[in-house]
């Protein structure tokens, strides 16, 4: 895996790999440059068989402060008034999300600081998320003309209509006790035991078959799309293949004879 001067990379002994979201003077906004390299860093990840469990983390006070406006901004002065730029970095961004969504591997938000407007989207697209206490989360582009519309897509699939909506119409804050009240992180803790307990989770998922949790990943959110129906027979198909893997039967085996699976990842 590369590494860049805005995205740090750490790959621990059980398979966790730790991205570090390293542009604080820029409270580690969305840029070009870290839209690119978290794109490129998901996507290796979900190639690379050593690594078992993503950690998506940042350094200084702000998680993250969604798009760079500055950088946005400059856009305007494109013969097009930045149409095609604003398009591209839609997309690009788009593309970020769904890629974290799409990736084989479980990705887990570490939360320390402030996560508004795109950064509240790439906690939201995140599969789990633990917050500190004292973080906080927010659409606030209404209060600058600029609704949040593509974080209300992550936003609007993880809380409730009307808390979803509370949140893009008023552009208020949210404590991280609130977040965890309407599903947009599993729990918030004490900002000193924020990073032992997202490894403890990491852990805990890292020690289950990579196969078991890649194809369970990619059901849930396939699933989710479809009608009851449709989703029960989906759910049937993936659930015989699953029994047909290898390490479905070691698990089951294991289970019946009291002692630990042996994963095979396959």
């Amino acid at each position: 895996m590369t590494e860049s001067e805005i995205l740090s990379r750490e790959l621990d002994a059980d398979g966790i790999l730790r991205l570090t979201l390293n542009d604080p003077g820029r409270r580690n906004a969305l840029s070009e440059a870290m839209l690119t390299d978290l794109g490129v860093a998901i996507a290796e990840a979900g190639a690379d068989s050593s690594v078992r469990v993503i950690i998506l983390a940042a350094n200084g006070p702000a998680f993250c402060a969604g798009h760079d406006l500055k950088e946005m901004t400059a856009g305007r002065a494109k013969p097009d008034g930045g149409r095609a730029y604003f398009a591209q970095i839609m997309e690009t961004c788009s593309d970020v999300m769904q890629g974290i969504v799409a990736c084989p591997k479980p990705v887990i938000a570490e939360v320390a600081g402030v996560a508004t407007a795109a950064g509240c989207q790439l906690v939201a697209s995140c599969d789990l998320a633990i917050a500190a206490e004292t973080a906080q989360f927010g659409t606030p582009g209404v209060r600058i003309g600029l609704f949040c519309s593509t974080p209300m897509v992550a936003l609007s699939r993880n809380v409730g209509n009307k808390h979803a909506m509370e949140m893009l119409l008023t552009g208020d804050m949210v404590s991280a006790a609130r977040a965890a009240e309407i599903g947009l992180v599993n729990k918030a803790v004490p900002p000193d035991a924020l990073h032992e307990a997202t490894l403890d989770m990491a852990r805990k998922i890292a020690s289950k078959s990579s196969m078991t949790l890649a194809t369970g990943k990619r059901a849930f959110y396939a699933q989710r799309e479809m009608s009851l129906a449709e989703a029960y027979d989906y759910a049937s198909k993936v659930m015989v293949e699953n029994m047909l893997a290898g390490d479905a039967r070691e698990g089951i085996e294991a289970f019946i004879e009291k002692r630990e699976p042996q994963w095979t990842d396959s």
